[in-house]
C-alpha cells in the first residue's frame, strides 16, 4: 500500500533521504577504510616465522638489527641449547 500524503514528497521526505545517502556512503568509505587497515596489518606481521627462533634472528640480522659476530654467537647458543618449552628442552 502506497502512502500518498499531498503532492510529492515533503521537505521531511528530501532530507531524510538526503540523510539516508550520507549514512550510507559514509558506511561503504568506512568498510572500505576497516579492510584495508586490515590487510596492511596483515601484511607487516610475517606469522610464518614467528614460532621459528631461528627465523627470527636470521630475520633480524637481515634487517641489521644485529652484526654477523653476534648472529653467529646467538646462532650457536640456539642450536646448543635448543628452544625451551615450559623450562625444559625440547
Amino acid at each position: 500500500m502506497v502512502w500518498y500524503w499531498g503532492n510529492g514528497v515533503q521537505w521531511w521526505g528530501w532530507l531524510l533521504m538526503a540523510l539516508m545517502m550520507v549514512v550510507f556512503w559514509g558506511f561503504v568509505i568506512w568498510v572500505i577504510v576497516a579492510l584495508t587497515r586490515w590487510k596492511a596489518s596483515d601484511a607487516t606481521q610475517d606469522r610464518s616465522d614467528s614460532g621459528d627462533p631461528e627465523r627470527v634472528l636470521a630475520r633480524r640480522f637481515a634487517k641489521g638489527d644485529i652484526d654477523e659476530e653476534e648472529y653467529h654467537r646467538r646462532l650457536d647458543a640456539l642450536r646448543r641449547h635448543g628452544p625451551k618449552v615450559n623450562g625444559e628442552n625440547r
